[in-house]
């Protein structure tokens, strides 16, 4: 059974840190969802690109209820995804490592939840911590055994996209207490805790974020600063899943639905 999955985001498509590789696809009640699977540290690990193998799909059309829901009929109980972020502190400059701990979400269009009443019913579950804290202890030990320098907290604000902000929304998001700013962490996390699965995220900044940074944004500039740490990012996403234990946690996140019987398939 597969317990462990990778949500490769911009920059991070390449499943070859696994051996065995093999490419599989589920269908789910979203729609099929394609990914590759194989072994690393003897333990299956299902990588997942976010945004396709070929960067084809935009942040708010990425079926995420349909990845999550596939990745939890694999049997998988950890996720950790990578995200390339733009940065509203000054502290957390292109480059870094930021293990997020909180969000803001500024999404519009996206359905957050797999419960919208019906059969299903009706969810409200709890993300006091929307990142599993046993599962980002775990990277943050990986990043101390690498000597990667990573920040142990940060929040997300995750956009709609596919734009980039404008200056005066980043001005409001740090009033706020933003430290980053995304597009695609929210609803991927929610749905993860619905679906009772730990779930950690990694972010690489990439740029300052508009109004900070001194030049014009673009996306060659975030593919460039993720190819230049594609090594480190891809060091620390395997002793990660080496240093993974797959006894059950006692984080609680398999349990985040327990008042409503669970998570159902």
């Amino acid at each position: 059974m597969i317990k462990i999955a990778i949500i490769g985001g911009t920059g991070v498509y390449d499943p070859n840190i696994l051996k065995n590789i093999r490419t599989e696809e589920l269908a789910t009640p979203y729609g099929s969802v394609r990914f590759n699977a194989g072994v690393y540290a003897g333990k299956e690990v299902a990588f997942l690109p976010r945004h396709g193998s070929k960067h084809s799909i935009p942040p708010h059309l990425i079926n995420y209820r349909a990845n999550i829901w596939a990745l939890k009929k694999l049997g998988v109980e950890h996720i950790i995804a990578t995200t390339a972020v733009g940065s509203l502190n000054i502290a957390m400059k292109p480059g870094d490592f930021v293990l997020v701990d909180q969000f803001l979400d500024f999404t519009k269009g996206r359905v957050s939840t797999f419960y919208e009443g019906g059969e299903r019913g009706v969810v409200h579950v709890d993300l006091t911590a929307p990142y599993c804290p046993v599962l980002r202890n775990t990277v943050s030990k990986a990043a101390g055994i690498l000597d990667l320098s990573i920040h142990e907290h940060g929040v997300y604000v995750c956009t709609e996209g596919p734009r980039f902000e404008t200056p005066a929304e980043i001005k409001m998001f740090a009033r706020l207490g933003g430290d980053l700013v995304g597009m695609t962490n929210v609803p991927e996390a929610v749905l993860a805790r619905e679906a009772e699965i730990c779930y950690s995220t990694v972010s690489m900044v990439t740029n300052y974020a508009a109004g900070i940074s001194e030049q014009a944004l673009t996306h060659g500039e975030v593919l460039e600063t993720m190819a230049a740490n594609a090594e480190h990012i891809k060091k620390l996403i395997m002793k990660s899943i080496e240093l993974i234990d797959l006894s059950p946690a006692d984080c609680g996140c398999a349990k985040a639905l327990a008042e409503y019987g669970g998570f159902k398939l």
